[in-house]
């Protein structure tokens, strides 16, 4: 070790000593100054390029819409089909955007959204559809994946999948972690993953390692930077997708479910997957964190249709509670409420600042194509054709009955101002006539005041008269005496 600290010490005083006489051809010397010229160019350039990139990559996003709804119909089951249910929906194979459902009456109700994927379309095909928008949260962006459905339409296996045929909540990780591979030359990420449930308001970790800490009551915080938090929430670091399936499954493990009439594993808690990731550029050193959400929501079913009592029917009625919450949100931000009711539930609270602003949002509407769940299928499409409807960014998304109705808005609008309009002007005009009346009236008070001044000017100009006679008989000094004494008596 000694003779090792020996040589690095000669060999440093050697490299101190190094000069460009040291070169053989002074020539090199130039040309490495101008290589270092044109690298710092080059690293310049580099990073306003990928300014751009991300720039347009995001406005490409943003067009398309900031909140996106697709829709999936899983297949009729084997014991639908024993039970003779007839498939309600129907699909165009011209257009991957529209459905139509069968109405009870036989009528077609039709619903548009940004993808409709059929019965046979795999996980593959509905992930090619989600990464778009995924890449978004390596670029800085708050992005929020989550499925709404009554139980029993697939919103888990969407979301989770299987071994053999995995979901949107793997196939994103995996992605994530391919394009931060794609970008190690010039960007360095660190991906964190938590997984927490809501059930009954309360907030549950499922990734604690010690089972008696569950019940360790969690509450969201504001933090410093105006986001939410949930201080005591355990992140575990990964750096690939197996470790990450691994995380799912010991989450689900203790995930809150329970037997209902549409399912006996049926999820009683809205199942939240966070997803931070923490970015360093290796050129100009600026650093991003954003937030993916990937979220499996409980059941939207109505508390009639699964027949519960007890400790279900509780469940139930949270759940309604905060799905109905989430709604009010959808609403006050398609209305452009100036007050938004995050707060009225914990779902909502948790995924404020990837509801709204500049973040970018997926809904994937589950539903079944049974007859027997008409019902609620109507229920789930026509929520989502809200969420559809809802601006968060530059886009513009509306579908054709929004236009419709404000067109008719307008012109309801305009008949109203047309009727107030010709009020209006009557009413101007008998103020006219009016005021011709009163100027007629004024004009002929002021002749009289004149005439009436004329008679006065002229009675007291003869009543002056004899006075002024009289001074001008009279010598000087009489004057001021007499004319007192007329003044007086006059």
């Amino acid at each position: 070790l000694q003779n090792l600290k020996n040589e690095h010490a000669v060999l440093s005083d050697q490299v101190k000593n190094i000069s460009t006489d040291f070169f053989a051809q002074p020539e090199l010397v130039g040309a490495l100054q101008l290589l270092g010229k044109e690298h710092e160019h080059l690293k310049k350039k580099f990073v306003q390029q990928q300014a751009e990139r991300k720039r347009l990559y995001n406005e490409v996003i943003e067009l398309k819409g900031n909140i996106r709804v697709f829709c999936r119909c899983r297949p009729l089951n084997q014991a639908e089909v024993e039970k003779g249910c007839n498939d309600v929906a129907e699909f165009d194979s011209c257009q991957d955007n529209e459905l139509h459902i069968l109405s009870a009456d036989s009528s077609k109700k039709p619903f548009k959204f940004d993808h409709v994927f059929r019965p046979d379309d795999n996980q593959e095909v509905v992930f090619a559809e989600t990464k778009p928008i995924v890449t978004s949260v390596l670029d800085g962006y708050n992005v929020c994946i989550f499925a709404y459905g009554q139980t029993g339409t697939g919103k888990t296996f969407t979301m989770e999948g299987t071994p053999e045929n995995r979901g949107v909540n793997y196939l994103t990780l995996e992605e994530l972690f391919r394009v931060s591979e794609e970008r190690r030359g010039f960007m360095k990420y660190e991906l964190f993953v938590s997984m927490l449930e809501v059930y009954n308001e309360k907030l549950r970790d499922l990734l604690v390692l010690n089972p008696s800490e569950t019940s360790k009551r969690l509450e969201i915080k504001q933090a410093a930077d105006g986001t939410q938090e949930v201080p005591g929430l355990v992140e575990s670091h990964v750096s690939s997708t197996d470790e990450v399936w691994k995380i799912l499954q010991s989450g689900n493990c203790i995930r809150s479910v329970g037997s209902t009439s549409a399912n006996e594993q049926s999820s009683r808690s809205h199942c939240l997957l966070r997803v931070t990731v923490k970015g360093e550029s290796l050129i100009d050193g600026q650093k991003t964190r954003s937030h993916l959400w990937l979220v499996d929501l409980a059941g939207s079913e109505r508390v009639g249709k699964i027949e519960v009592e007890g400790e279900r029917l509780k469940e139930s009625q949270f759940i309604n509670k905060s799905l109905s919450a989430l709604g009010d949100v959808i609403s006050a931000l398609a209305s452009k409420s100036s007050h938004v009711p995050y707060r009225n539930s914990k779902l909502t609270h948790l995924l404020q600042n990837s509801l709204g602003e500049d973040c970018k949002t997926l809904m994937f509407v589950q539903i079944s194509p049974s007859s027997a769940d008409l019902g609620e299928t109507l229920c789930s499409l026509n929520f989502a054709t809200r969420v559809r409807g809802v601006e968060t960014g530059p886009a513009r998304k509306h579908s054709d009955h929004n236009e419709l109705l404000k067109y008719k808005q307008m012109v309801d609008k305009l008949k109203h101002d047309e009727k107030e309009t010709k009020k209006l002007r009557d009413n101007n005009h008998a103020l006219q006539l009016r005021l011709t009346t009163k100027e007629s009236m004024c004009r002929s008070l002021q002749e009289k005041v004149m005439h009436e001044t004329k008679a006065n000017q002229v009675t007291t100009t003869l009543g002056f008269l004899p006075l002024l006679l009289l001074l001008n008989e009279q010598p000087d000094e009489l004057k001021m005496n007499d004319l007192v004494g007329w003044l007086r008596w006059y």
